[in-house]
This record gives structure tokens, sequence and C-alpha cells, in this order.
């Protein structure tokens, strides 16, 4: 049976995307911090839903120095990895306290690179495997709104893109997932546009599809890559004058 890797398998996309892979008949390892407290249950029901393997596994993705042997101490070697942590932040709080700009971009920059870069490498040495980078929107263009978690973002999309270059010859699939708006507990304090904004099912479909058929960059909903297109347009000089 082949293995899906999900790192920081707590959030609601990662949940909606085992049960995606479940559903295809793929094991699953769920890595998050406290990972047996907050996720077997979950791992029980998988189990039970799809007859497939499901283990928590304890991960930290800020704990850079244990990342190696994290990875090195897995029971098996996953086909598919998919990096979904993240941290929104408090963009007010992290203007004025460095600490939570250094938490903003140590979970969404460095803790993703940290792993994926000891990934990488072995699937570099087998030549096989599959690496999926949960970014945002939010790194196309920086936005006073959003500005420290979006430019974490764009360094990741950058990031993806470069290993992405680096595994072609290789043949190690690398996408990026550009998710919009999504309705989970990390934007429920949010006023969110419901016309724009997707359930978390909906996007765990459309990343299943894409990396089945093994996509680069993936905007999901569809829209995203128009509506960002749009923004990415406006010039610099209207562009600061506006409140976004």
């Amino acid at each position: 049976m082949k293995q899906v890797l999900i790192l920081g398998a707590t959030s609601d996309i990662a949940k909606a995307l085992a049960h995606e892979y479940g559903r295809e008949g793929y094991g699953l390892m769920l890595a998050a911090r406290e990972a047996k407290k907050r996720l077997s249950i979950t791992c029980h029901d998988l189990e039970i839903r799809y007859g497939v393997t499901a283990k928590a596994i304890e991960f930290d993705a800020v704990d850079f120095a244990n990342h190696e042997a994290f990875y090195r101490n897995l029971t098996e070697v996953p086909a598919i990895v998919v990096c979904v942590f993240g941290y929104l932040g408090d963009q007010s709080l992290a203007i004025r306290d460095f600490e939570e700009s250094r938490k903003i971009l140590e979970t969404n920059y460095l803790g993703a690179v940290s792993i994926l870069n000891v990934i990488a490498n072995d699937f570099e040495s087998r030549k096989d495997g599959s690496i999926i980078g949960i970014s945002s929107v939010a790194g196309d263009r920086g936005r006073q709104s959003n500005y420290l978690y979006g430019s974490a973002k764009a360094g990741f999309s950058a990031y993806l893109s470069g290993l992405r270059n680096r595994l072609y010859g290789s043949q190690v699939h690398v996408m990026t997932v550009k998710p919009g708006f999504i309705f989970t507990k990390m934007t429920e304090n949010m006023n969110l546009p419901p016309a724009l904004t997707a359930q978390p099912d909906q996007v765990a479909k459309d990343i299943v599809r894409a990396g089945r058929s093994q996509r680069d960059v993936l905007y999901t909903r569809w829209f995203w890559r128009y509506i960002m297109l749009i923004i990415c347009l406006i010039p610099e000089s209207i562009f600061k004058r506006l409140k976004l």
C-alpha cells in the first residue's frame, strides 16, 4: 500500500485530504504536534471507513533540529508528501512585536524548507515521489492586511518553484497549491465573502485531482488564478493607494 505523509495534519484541509487519499486506497501518515492525542480518533475513523492504515506521528514544524530524525524514523517511505502546516498569525500584532513576525515566518517558510530539504534529497536519490506544498494566493502580491504571512508564502512558492526545477530530471513531481479563501478554523473569525470561499473538501478534491495529473501550480478554487492575475496587473502607483 502506497503511503501519503501529511505534515500539519490537524488542519481542516489536511483532514479533508486524508479522507480523499484514504478513499483512493493510500495508507496515511498524519504528522502534527501532539498527534496521538489530537489525531487518534481521526486515524481510527479513516481505517474503518476506507480499510487503509492510518498512523498519528509526532511532528513539530519549527523543531528544525529534529526534522531529519523524524523522516529517518518513519516506518515506510511515503510516495506522496503534502506540506499543509501554516500559521496565519496576527498582522496587527506582528508589525509591533517581532516575536509574532518570527513565528509567522518560521512556521510558514523556514519549517517547510527544513523538512522538505530532507525529503527532497531522499526522493531525488530514489528518483521517485511527489511533493505538494500548500502555499497561498497571499504570496502573489503583498497587501497591507497580511503582508507578513504573504511574504512567507511568497518565499515558499519561490522555494517550491526552484525545487520543481531541480527535481524535474529526477522524475520527482513538485506541485505548488495556492488556495484562496477557505472556511476553516484559521479563518473562522474573518468576514469572508461566501461566493469566493471554498469548503475544505472542495479544496482537497482539487489538490488530489491536480496531483494525479502532475500539475505544477494549482489555484483553488480555479477562479483565483484570474482574480490574482488582475490584482498583479494593477500598477504599483495605483495599488499602493488601495485598502487591501
